[in-house]
């Protein structure tokens, strides 16, 4: 029987089949149809299906990027009309914003668009205090008005947003009902059930971006559930959210903002799980594909999560621009991204200088090497014409490549900068290996981790070519090559558990809060989650559920999360307490003990086991490992062409090792180890990497 897991790309689909019995790994990579996405899930699943039969397969993961794509204004991914039903004289609410401007400077700077027309917002009569108090009840009336025009105008989502709906939703809930009668058919859903806390921004914002995403993830998951059925599969479907769980495609289609960043968060969830396996606690994932690079910190075993996220906002220099997206108050895995995959063009500009990105060249037309028509420059180009990619073929012979399609495109180039081909390759490695660095140094040292302490855990068909240069950036000594690296995203899909992340606005100071009354919190998000959980089919032995509290000082605008211990008795505030000054010399460099503290929300994560994958353990070692071949290769460290020995890595064994300058191919990827750098395989087939003399 087999598990299996699949990541849609920007360039390629990969498939990863795990065998249950052996542990043995099967690797399939397609390319991506970017406007029929589930169209390179089913390729994939035939290409499978040449060698297995379907009744094999036993669960299916699956990432996607289809939400962030239509947010990000794919053609094909037109936006559903979308309605607002709000409470009287706030309409306007979710496009004041924070008057936050992501370029102050530029003064023709345009705000996204709203997702929600002015002419779609309806106001209705009712109020609701900040303590829960109902000072005026809903108007049926008003909705009723409001739903005739969102029954003309063909709304197909709609969103129900009222004031202080997260210290009492009973007017929202009654008017969600209303709509719900009346239009069935509508994607409709209640703010307080999406993000039920304060900030009416953001909870509104939230909502909204899940009512916008509803009808096109409900119609995606729809497709691909046919055509798997079409396949003869009938397993267990589960999709990556952003919070590094997973979750079935019905609880996903009611919260489709789950998934905006469900690609990324898996390659992170792979990368703690590989720590387990190798012995390594503090990891930097690394991940380097076709369009992006991304970067995520794992501390303790667990990825480091963000409580908010910019959809669809801009990214620059691995930063996300704040006001430049929608705001979605949503677990998210904390990543920093650049646009430097090896799909990414270099250009020179008006003023001469070069540049790496945005642009990439995606799967249609590819890099100029690809031969499928590209003639721009990228940085697969530059790592073929600097030895490092095989000058013959990619894909284990399965991929033809043209490296004099390369060097043409790089020779103009050159021409534009007044330099060599080499040159101009080497420039552009040089400036990515700048960018990624950056991003590195944004999820360890910004956040205030040493990297030097961590291991990196390089990933992606391009991430263990430019893994030695980043390493050395950062003086970090230890890193790790998964088995499988071009694939590693897709394996984090077997890795992950079902995860359910639910919120409840508290707002009390410390001293004035009774923890009798936050464990009632506590145990009503468990009844909930647990209803989730066994509606996912877990039996309630593999449940488990962390607790977590947002606390801030009194007066402080921003929040920081500490787990609390169960029960929340008076022990428990006041460890929480504790967790929260010392969390706070972390991030911000200092605390103050005697200044009151506030918490914000009581946080549940209800988790749904699932047993991990157990990786097949390699033959040991026979001997001295031998090289291939050998080709020039060029290592900007030492500014030097070197003769290097090329190795195959499915011919390794356990205890293998070698020294570089190296390479090292693959099915999926190529690694590039650099002069100084040594290179062990452990008993997984994990390829370890240590910097000598560190």
């Amino acid at each position: 029987m087999f598990r299996v897991s699949i990541d849609v790309g920007g360039t390629f689909t990969d498939l990863v089949a795990l065998d249950e019995e052996s542990g043995e790994l099967l690797n399939i990579k397609v390319p991506s149809i970017p406007r029929s996405p589930e169209k390179g899930v089913t390729d994939a699943m035939r290409t499978f299906f040449l060698r297995e039969s379907a009744p094999s397969v036993r669960m299916i993961g699956h990432a996607t990027t289809i939400a962030t794509n239509a947010l990000l204004g794919q053609t094909d991914l037109e936006l559903p009309k979308t309605a607002l039903i709000t409470t009287r004289g706030f309409r306007d609410v979710v496009e004041i914003g924070r008057q936050r401007r992501a370029e102050v400077y530029n003064l023709f700077f345009r705000r996204p668009p709203m997702l929600v027309e002015r002419r779609l917002r309806y106001e209705v009569e009712e109020r609701t205090d900040s303590e829960g108090n109902v000072l005026v009840p809903l108007n049926r009336k008003d909705v009723e008005t409001a739903l005739d025009e969102v029954e003309e105008e063909g709304v197909a989502a709609l969103v129900v947003g009222f004031i202080n709906s997260y210290a009492n939703s009973s007017n929202e809930e009654e008017a969600l009902r209303i709509v719900r009668k009346r239009l069935p058919h509508l994607h409709a859903v209640a703010s307080s059930r999406i993000s039920n806390e304060y900030r009416e921004y953001e909870r509104l914002s939230t909502a909204i971006v899940n009512a916008v995403l509803m009808p096109i993830i409900d119609r995606y998951i729809s497709r691909l559930a046919s055509d798997l059925k079409g396949l003869g599969i009938d397993a267990p479907f589960y999709m990556m959210q952003s919070n590094g769980g997973v979750a079935t495609p019905d609880v996903v289609a009611e919260r489709p903002a789950t998934i905006v960043e469900s690609g990324p968060a898996s390659g992170v969830i792979a990368a703690s799980w590989l720590g387990e396996v190798v012995g390594e606690s503090e990891i930097i994932s690394f991940d380097m594909g076709g369009t992006t690079a991304k970067a995520g910190a794992v501390r303790g075993h667990a990825p480091e999560v963000l409580q908010e996220y910019e959809v669809a906002g801009r990214v620059h220099m691995g930063r996300l621009v704040k006001g430049s997206g929608y705001p979605v108050r949503y677990p998210f895995i904390d990543l920093a991204e650049c646009s430097a995959g090896g799909g990414t063009i270099a250009r020179v500009d008006e003023a001469g200088a070069l540049l790496v990105g945005p642009v990439s060249a995606g799967a249609d037309p590819g890099p100029a090497c690809y031969g499928r028509g590209g003639t721009r420059p990228t940085i697969t180009d530059a790592n073929l014409i600097l030895g490092r990619l095989n000058p013959h073929s990619l894909l284990g012979g399965q991929m033809s490549i043209f490296p004099d399609k390369a060097r043409q495109a790089m020779e103009q180039l050159g021409e534009q900068l007044h330099t060599g081909t080499d040159d101009a390759a080497v420039s552009i490695t040089e400036i990515a290996n700048s960018m990624m660095s950056k991003i590195l140094r944004i999820v360890s040292i910004e956040r205030g981790f040493d990297p030097r302490r961590f291991a990196l855990v390089a990933f992606g068909g391009a991430g263990p070519m430019h893994a030695c240069a980043l390493a050395e950036e950062l003086h970090m000594s230890r890193i790790v090559v998964p088995p499988s690296p071009g694939m590693f995203s897709a394996l984090g899909l077997l890795t992950a558990d079902l995860f359910h992340d639910s919120k409840r606005a508290i707002m009390k100071r410390t001293d004035a809060l009774n923890p009798s009354e936050l464990e009632k919190r506590f145990q009503e998000m468990e009844v909930e989650g647990r209803r989730t959980l066994s509606a996912e089919g877990v039996d309630p032995r593999d449940m488990r559920f962390v607790r977590l509290l947002d606390m801030r000082y009194y007066r402080q605008s921003f929040e920081l999360t500490v787990e609390a211990v169960e029960p929340f008795d008076e022990n428990a505030l006041r460890s929480a307490c504790s967790a929260f000054h010392g969390r706070h010399r972390d991030v911000y460099g200092y605390s103050v003990e005697d200044e009151p503290i506030e918490v914000v929300n009581a946080l549940l994560r209800a988790v749904g086991l699932i047993p991990r994958p157990h990786p097949k353990q390699l033959a040991p070692s026979s001997g001295k490992i031998l090289p291939r071949e050998r080709r020039r290769v060029y290592f900007e460290t030492t500014s030097s062409w070197e003769e290097t020995p090329v190795f195959d890595r499915e011919k390794m064994r356990a205890g293998d090792t070698f020294v570089g300058p190296a390479i090292v191919e693959q099915y999926d990827a190529t690694a590039v180890i650099y002069p100084g750098w040594g290179a062990s395989v452990d008993v997984y087939g994990d390829m370890i990497l240590r910097r000598r003399g560190a």
